[in-house]
């Protein structure tokens, strides 16, 4: 990379790093009014909650599941989350919404910019803030399932040297009033090393053992009625077309370890 690309990416970072607190405070605080007014948020394991850079690997099964876990995380320090994909940030209302947050660290997967994308996720931990990636790239189904996770977040925080901490996210396979939304945050794992692929793969195994340990004791709940439904699935963009079967190719197994070596 030349110094031009890696001064054009930090620069490009900093337009979203240096928004105004405020809008993130505002966005923050009225998400976890809401949030409490419409469910039973539980967070659990706060104690282990990064006070620095760090990064921060989190299952997914709904598109809201970025809004609980903002209303469930102090203020202090910022975050910054892993995405989107899109090139063109002002293309689409979500993504006019995390520029104008200024919380987006955007990547082009179809333009192969790995460098690119881990420069701004250097100048995101160099600012002090959290990163939080979705590790598993996708939303499934299954509460007490994990798909294999991408090797990024090992990767991003042996090259930083930052604590990696798994946060499970239950409850949201099916929205509705007055269910429970559980956040619980795992204990960091140990970071040491430089990013080879062998520490990248120990890391990643060790990321998904712990992750599927705080996911493991979840039911799944029962569909709601058709409004929740509509919301439960309302910005869901599933690769089979619609939601899957839990034994279907959506689902990820119960509580399963990404074998080491495994992309």
């Amino acid at each position: 990379m030349t110094r031009r690309t890696h001064a054009t990416a930090a620069a490009e970072m900093d337009v979203y790093l240096d928004r105004p607190a405020w809008r993130l405070a505002l966005v923050q605080g009225v998400t976890r009014v809401l949030v409490r007014c419409l469910f039973r948020l539980r967070v659990e394991g706060m104690e282990h909650y990064p006070s620095g850079p760090a990064v921060v690997c989190f299952n997914h099964l709904d598109w809201a599941d970025p809004f609980f876990i903002a209303a469930a995380i102090p203020r202090r320090p910022a975050f910054s989350a892993f995405g989107p994909k899109e090139a063109d940030m002002t293309v689409g209302a979500r993504n006019r919404f995390m520029s104008w947050l200024g919380v987006p660290v955007p990547y082009h997967p179809e333009k192969d910019d790995l460098i690119v994308a881990t420069r701004r996720v250097d100048r995101v931990l160099a600012r002090g803030r959290v990163l939080f990636i979705a590790g598993e790239g996708r939303i499934h189904v299954g509460e007490r399932r994990l798909l294999p996770l991408s090797d990024g977040p090992a990767y991003f925080a042996l090259r930083a040297g930052v604590p990696l901490v798994p946060l499970a996210v239950n409850g949201t396979g099916w929205l509705g009033f007055g269910r429970t939304i559980r956040i619980r945050v795992g204990r960091p794992i140990a970071v040491e090393g430089r990013p080879t692929r062998e520490q990248v793969e120990r890391l990643t195994a060790e990321l998904s053992e712990a992750l599927g340990a705080l996911v493991a004791d979840f039911p799944d709940g029962r569909p709601p009625g058709a409004a929740w439904r509509w919301l439960t699935e309302l910005f869901n963009d599933w690769p089979e077309g619609s939601r899957p079967p839990l034994d279907g190719p959506g689902a990820g197994r119960d509580g399963a370890p990404r074998p080491p070596g495994s992309r």
